[in-house]
């Protein structure tokens, strides 16, 4: 990749993507003690900066090329652009996803006219069989991350930053296959050889780092992350040398760490940004310098409802804004006024309340009653627990484990070059 093939791709893509002009983060900004941007790609064409990388490979494609087909496989945001990119050139597309793509994703990719086949768990197995149907069926196979064209469609995306902020000093950029991350840092490099730019993999899929840390392209024996779109067991053998030569960190993130990135993206900037996405955004807290102008790369927006429910919920209540409690009462008139009572003393809003008399044949401790109540944080209900047992009831809060879980060790910085 030189710099000579990013202007020329810059070129081609002009007119076909959106401005995702950055977006300064005062809030995010106070966390970490940096001056703080946000590259909202979520906002781009199809959802997520791959549009880029793929608009710009079929512009290299040969007429016969095009007309023999093309064939890839994508948890989703690579589907969407290389379908988007596809129609509109006039090609034909066929897309095979992992099984656990989510509906989004996979009616997204149809909406644009490509033939979609769902296979495998991950992304590696959806790629091995779009490699079996590229030479059964003749069809141009053009590879997520682990391909140089792509890869510097991707790295456009550099330009845009230093563009809107020329004084950049870190970009956080977050890794699944690598190609994102290799456009990214060796287009900065090129243009700024000082900025450091640091990549982002989640714990569970950190097949990037596993790779650095061995001098060569490693396969990690399994994935196991919310953030489908970087869930990749093998990082890419093209792509590596790049990220290789130009990254200069690497942050490794659990999943409940998203959970919480998803809350400061979605309530202070009220934009969607999928788990992928939100990698930049927690390794904001784990930097360990100040008062640098740091760009973190939100690399797609594309959520399903569902999941989007459920990281709300989780968020909630990892901030003490939604939280449950039980407490035992004598089976008599006006036990549960009492507690309502103090509930609405210390503003303590009541989301669902059950009520159970048959707990047990005591009626002198023969009602449960779990309530499940909206808080303003940590603090307020640690108050709301104390008060209640003050009060003499035996308040306990439930069980509130959260259903995302994360086994690995998180947010540890892993440096690769040192100036």
């Amino acid at each position: 990749m030189t710099l000579e093939q990013f202007k020329q791709a810059r070129q081609v893509l002009a007119g076909v993507i959106r401005d995702t002009s950055l977006i300064q983060s005062a809030h995010l900004s106070s966390i970490c003690g940096n001056n703080v941007y946000l590259k909202p790609e979520n906002m781009q064409v199809t959802g997520a900066y791959k549009i880029r990388g793929a608009y710009y490979k079929i512009s290299t494609l040969s007429a016969e090329q095009r007309e023999k087909g093309l064939i890839t496989a994508s948890a989703g945001n690579h589907a969407q652009g290389l379908a988007y990119a596809a129609q509109a050139a006039g090609v034909n597309a066929t897309i095979v996803m992992p099984t656990g793509t989510p509906l989004l994703k996979v009616n997204a990719t149809k909406g644009y006219g490509a033939k979609v086949i769902l296979h495998g768990d991950v992304f590696d197995e959806a790629a091995e069989l779009a490699s079996v149907l590229s030479q059964e069926e003749e069809l141009v196979y053009v590879h997520p991350f682990n391909d140089l064209e792509i890869a510097t469609g991707q790295g456009t995306v550099a330009y845009e930053i230093f563009q809107d902020l020329p004084d950049v000093d870190v970009i956080l950029v977050p890794i699944g296959g690598g190609g994102l991350a290799a456009g990214v840092s060796t287009l900065a490099k090129l243009l700024k050889p000082s900025i450091q730019v640091i990549g982002v993999e989640p714990t569970g899929a950190a097949s990037m780092k596993a790779s650095l840390d061995m001098g060569r392209v490693t396969t990690i024996s399994s994935v196991t992350t919310i953030a489908d779109g970087v869930a990749v067991k093998t990082p890419g053998e093209k792509v590596f040398p790049y990220v290789q030569e130009n990254l200069d960190a690497i942050i490794t993130i659990a999943d409940v760490e998203l959970v919480d990135a998803f809350l400061d993206v979605l309530e202070q900037h009220k934009m969607l940004v999928e788990n992928a996405g939100l990698l930049s955004v927690a390794a904001l807290r784990h930097l360990d310098f100040k008062e640098k102008n740091v760009v973190s790369i939100l690399s797609g927006g594309n959520m399903d409802v569902l999941t989007m429910s459920s990281l709300v919920q989780h968020g909630l209540i990892s901030r003490s804004r939604l939280f449950t409690f039980s407490v035992h009462l004598p089976d008599r008139p006006g036990e549960l006024l009492r507690v309502a009572e103090i509930l609405a003393r210390l503003s303590a809003n009541v989301v669902k309340l059950e009520h159970n008399q048959f707990v047990t044949v005591n009626r002198q401790s023969g009602v449960e009653l779990q309530v499940t109540v909206e808080a303003f944080g940590h603090e307020h209900k640690d108050e709301i627990i104390s008060t209640l047992r003050k009060e003499g009831f035996d308040a306990e809060v439930a069980d509130a484990k959260r259903r995302v879980e994360e086994p690995f060790d998180s947010g540890t910085v892993y440096l690769y070059h040192k100036d």
